[in-house]
């Protein structure tokens, strides 16, 4: 991994256009072809970034360095370096990933088996499908072609909701996937989260374990 502290103006170029003025910014060059730009603030996400497969051409552009990062799609983010005041790369290894708990994992592997309890004519691409931020769940297609992106949770809280939102926002930006939806699934979903994935547009499924485990039927319920 790269690391490197700029001073610089960001632009980036694709279906929308976004322009980020001059200052201070760390610049992350990851070994996958990733390239994100972070300020002080705003906690973990980034300014702009683009995900791999991608390509980075460096030009001297009289004072200043212009990086330029193109995708597959010729989406480009370009990085004016006025100044650079740290540089530095780190070899990290291969990192061995986050690891669900029991009941997350368990869930999931349900949840692909039976993959229809998220409606009728959905099929399952893959499980664990990889992006530049992290593994989502589960990536799946609706009836009508759709891609859907899927969450799952134990209890379903607010940050939960913030994970699949930075999924989304990051799959939205390949035109072979968009437009995605999302779906939040867990045994239990609290109304704050609830709330929260309504007004973003993300569809929220509570999962029932014994159900998808096979060990009760709902139809045969009294109440």
């Amino acid at each position: 991994m790269r690391l490197v502290i700029a001073t610089c103006s960001v632009d980036y170029v694709g279906r929308l256009s976004a322009h980020l003025p001059s200052a201070m910014r760390l610049i992350l060059v990851k070994a996958d072809g990733s390239v994100l730009v972070h300020s002080d603030g705003g906690s973990y996400k980034p300014l702009n970034w683009m995900s791999p497969p991608c390509r980075l051409a460096i030009e001297q552009h009289d004072e200043r360095h212009v990086w330029t990062v193109e995708n597959k799609a010729g989406e480009r983010l370009i990085i004016s370096i006025e100044h650079i005041h740290h540089d530095t790369e780190h070899q990290l290894g291969v990192d061995p990933g986050l690891q669900k708990d029991g009941v997350e994992a368990h869930l999931q592997e349900l949840l692909a088996m039976h993959i229809e309890t998220l409606g009728a004519g959905h099929r399952l691409v893959r499980r664990e499908y990889m992006t530049a931020i992290g593994p989502v769940d589960i990536l799946a297609k609706d009836a009508n072609g759709g891609t859907v992106a899927v969450e799952i949770k134990r209890r379903g809280e607010i940050d939960g909701v913030e994970q699949l939102t930075r999924y989304l926002e990051l799959l939205n930006r390949d035109p072979l996937l968009a437009p995605v939806q999302g779906v939040l699934a867990a045994q239990e979903i609290k109304p704050q989260a609830r709330t929260l994935a309504t007004d973003r547009g993300i569809r929220c499924l509570l999962l029932d374990y014994d159900v998808l485990r096979g060990i009760d039927d709902p139809s045969l319920r009294l109440f």
